[in-house]
């Protein structure tokens, strides 16, 4: 077993929903603005920037934005394999790899965000934020995929609360 660290983080959860669509949940705009971003933009390297149901690839850039925050996230497409494997650099200083098993009547969604900096601020606001966020966003997408809900909040808007993301499970 290894040990557990502030430089790097898992998340896994079992979803019954086709690797092709789990995929396509990841891996293009339409569909990872169906269960997890208000927003988001990618461009290849020459700069056009890519139809919504088109896949993502290896040196795309990224601009993404959620409900209930006015930031964004930017960065670039390190790799994408068009099947079971993705990898973003991700919070400007980490990295974030998504991987697809095929289970039999399940995937296994594997995250793993690392190269994380284990400063104090980092490991508040990286380890501790992204961990706890990344483990809603995996439930969303099973609820999504499952059952056809998501479970985000889209209704009250919670920007205004000095603390909402560190709050609100449900951001």
């Amino acid at each position: 077993m290894s040990n557990l660290s502030f430089d790097a983080f898992t998340k896994k959860i079992h979803i019954k929903a086709p690797m092709k669509k789990l995929y396509w949940c990841w891996g293009t705009t339409e569909g990872i603005t169906s269960w997890f971003l208000r927003n988001a933009e990618y461009s290849e390297e020459d700069g056009r920037q890519r139809d919504s149901s088109e896949a993502i690839a290896a040196g795309d850039t990224y601009i993404w934005e959620w409900h209930n925050w006015d930031g964004q996230e930017k960065g670039m497409v390190l790799q994408a394999n068009g099947t079971d494997f993705l990898e973003l650099s991700f919070a400007g200083v980490s990295k974030v790899s998504i991987t697809l098993e095929d289970k039999g009547n399940a995937v296994l969604v594997s995250l793993r965000q690392y190269e994380i900096p284990t400063d104090e601020e980092s490991r508040l606001n990286i380890h501790h934020g992204c961990s706890n966020g990344w483990t809603f966003w995996l439930a969303n997408l099973k609820a999504y995929l499952e059952h056809g809900i998501l479970l985000n909040e889209t209704e009250f808007d919670l920007r205004n609360i000095p603390l909402a993301g560190y709050e609100f499970v449900n951001m």
